[in-house]
């Protein structure tokens, strides 16, 4: 057991609250983390305006300098780091591993962009009488940032607020889930010890109403920049005021699979896979597939035999592919979810039950609006399959969401690949994978209820940065 304060100024402050973070896996205490007032808050607020006065000249090879150790310090903890996320987020330790190298690499990224910040020169003089004019445009950091973080990547998505932040010259106030902080003290532990500002970096496990509230009141924060559900994302930003604001908020990722795709095997796998791991909870997660009539009994078939090989059980072990939700809460509502898609007529393919914390993967079809686990985000360890016969079609299904993260496609005709890039409304269409591909570098958001804004380091830097016009005249 273990217990850690919040991180003001660079110390650890050991005052207010206790909160016990348990183990998603046997709900023992992993430690507990102090939760900081509404009046420290604010005190931290002053010293990351304090603090911009030095971050925003920090030069680029400094930043670099910062990020590129940091880097290395998570490569170099790589195994102590993927324990602390089994332990307080449940993620099997394979896939916590390949968090922690997403880590990595997201901070070595934004090294290289610290220095890629350039600009352009416009010519002005296309008038009579603005001869001798041009002008230069330069972006410069927004101001500071208020972060908050999910649980579901607990390094890698704090990662995605800290390291663009730190490369366009922005201190930071993270709030941390409070189901997994740990890692975010890990993370920040480790810029400060590279040499980021002490003022510069707050992290603070924070009421809910405290968040809002600072939201609401403190103009000397300029960016809300939030991970987390459509619900309360779209309720921040209504409390934002004049700040820039974005969101990358929840999905219900839907994959097209063509009858014509040859490896059908090799696309239910996938699928299955993309669907199932880290229990479903991201949200890219697969949620929804539509499948080419002619080829949808020998899919199923496919996706039922991978899905019945998966291990279930201990996130600790090796072996384990599927561990378990979060919160025990989480399972009784998704074993709710799945009981009342029996009751509308949906067939219960493979899986279905729950115990404790973990829910067994689950296949289902036959399924229809208002059936939550079609038309909601469900976080679960849970795949919809249903047929289909044109392509516009399934188009037609993929857009009936509110959701619009992204989309994936198993198709090799051109027609369709296009027609599928200009008409769904996604974010991002990938072809010949899941929608749950991700590359760290690439913009990543959505449209509809899915977000505002783009993440991935250049297009979070963009966002974290102003652009400024200098106009001369040389005559």
């Amino acid at each position: 057991m273990r217990e850690q304060g919040f991180l003001l100024k660079g110390t650890e402050v050991f005052e207010g609250d206790a909160v016990e973070v348990r183990s998603p896996w046997d709900q023992s205490v992993v430690g507990t983390i102090r939760q900081a007032s509404r009046e420290r808050a604010v005190e931290a607020v002053a010293g990351l305006d304090k603090a911009f006065a030095t971050t925003r000249v920090m030069p680029a090879y400094e930043r670099q300098r910062i990020l590129g150790e940091v880097a290395g310090r998570i490569a170099a903890e790589k195994e102590r780091l993927a324990r602390l996320i089994v332990a307080e987020a449940g993620k099997p330790v394979r896939t916590a591993r390949g968090e922690v190298d997403r880590a990595a690499f997201t901070f070595r990224v934004a090294a290289e962009e610290a220095t890629r910040q350039g600009g352009e020169v416009l010519p002005l003089d296309l008038l009579p009488g603005a001869e001798g004019r041009w002008g230069m445009v330069r972006r410069f950091p927004a101001g500071p940032v208020f972060a908050i973080t999910p649980f579901n990547f607990p390094l890698n998505l704090v990662a995605h607020k800290l390291a663009p932040a730190v490369a366009a010259g922005c201190p930071v106030l993270l709030k941390p889930a409070p189901q997994t902080p740990f890692s975010s003290m890990e993370l920040a532990r480790f810029l400060l010890d590279a040499g980021w500002p002490q003022e510069a970096l707050a992290v603070l496990p924070l009421a809910n109403e405290d968040a809002e509230w600072l939201l609401e009141h403190e103009d000397r924060l300029k960016l809300l920049s939030f991970t987390g559900s459509a619900r309360v994302g779209w309720a921040l930003k209504a409390k934002a005021a004049k700040k820039r604001v974005l969101l990358e908020l929840g999905g219900n990722a839907a994959l097209i699979v063509c009858a014509e795709w040859e490896d059908l095997r090799g696309a239910a796998q996938k699928a299955v896979t993309a669907a199932m791991s880290y229990a479903g909870q991201s949200c890219i997660s697969v949620q929804r597939v539509y499948v080419g009539r002619e080829a949808y009994d020998d899919f199923v078939h496919y996706a039922v035999e991978h899905l019945q090989s998966l291990c279930v059980g201990d996130p600790m072990d090796e072996a384990t592919d599927v561990g378990p939700v979060i919160r025990p809460v989480d399972a009784v509502r998704i074993s709710e979810w799945i009981a009342e898609a029996r009751e509308g007529g949906a067939t219960v393919l493979a899986g279905g039950n729950c115990n404790g914390s973990l829910v067994e993967p689950t296949l289902l079809t036959g399924t229809q609006s208002p059936m939550r686990v079609l038309d909601e985000e469900v976080f679960a360890p849970l795949m919809v399959v249903e047929p289909y016969d044109t392509f516009q079609e399934a188009i037609a299904a993929v857009n009936s969401s509110r959701y619009g993260l992204q989309a994936g496609l198993f198709s090799c005709d051109a027609k369709e690949i296009f027609a599928a890039y200009g008409q769904l409304e996604v974010g991002g269409v990938i072809v010949g994978d899941t929608p749950t591909w991700r590359l760290d570098p690439m913009p990543y958001g959505g449209i509809k209820d899915s977000g505002l804004g783009r993440e991935g380091l250049r297009y979070a830097i963009e966002e974290m940065t102003e652009p400024k016009l200098l106009v001369v005249k040389l005559d």
